[in-house]
């Protein structure tokens, strides 16, 4: 079993969607092995979209994700990194397959409602920035 990082989005925490989001990733086969809600500030913000540093959406992707409370999760499955992707589609709400999580609840390409890990930016790096291994439920 593989494990992966979902981030609930400011936008849609706002927006009271996280309990249809958790359900569309359990009915997708995922188990939830890691929660938490939290509020990061903008050094978080930064130290977590480090790999976007120097791009020019790097500035609001901190001030976005630093502006209101998210949900941090790490969901286990096969092959879970690339599975995740698929079950929250692509970046653009208007250019994603209908039924993932971004085409139901995404309004822009900024507001899209959640973050998943990229299979090959270190899913790991991304579960170990908000979670410690004792954190983490073993199924």
């Amino acid at each position: 079993m593989d494990r992966t990082l979902l981030i609930i989005k400011p936008d849609a925490v706002k927006r009271n969607l996280t309990g249809n989001i958790l359900k569309h990733i359990v009915d997708a086969g995922f188990k939830i092995t890691g929660m938490k809600m939290i509020w990061p500030d903008k050094e978080m913000g930064g130290k977590f979209y480090e790999i976007h540093k120097g791009k020019d959406f790097y500035s609001w992707l901190v001030e976005f994700i630093s502006s209101g409370p998210i949900v941090a999760c790490c969901l286990q499955s096969p092959d879970a990194p690339k599975k995740l992707r698929e079950v929250v589609g692509a970046t653009d709400p208007k250019k994603t397959a209908p039924g993932t999580i971004r085409n139901l609840y995404g309004t822009s390409v900024g507001e899209n409602v959640v973050h998943a890990s990229a299979p090959d930016e270190n899913p790991q790096r991304e579960i170990d920035f908000f979670f410690s291994e004792k954190e983490l439920f073993k199924y």
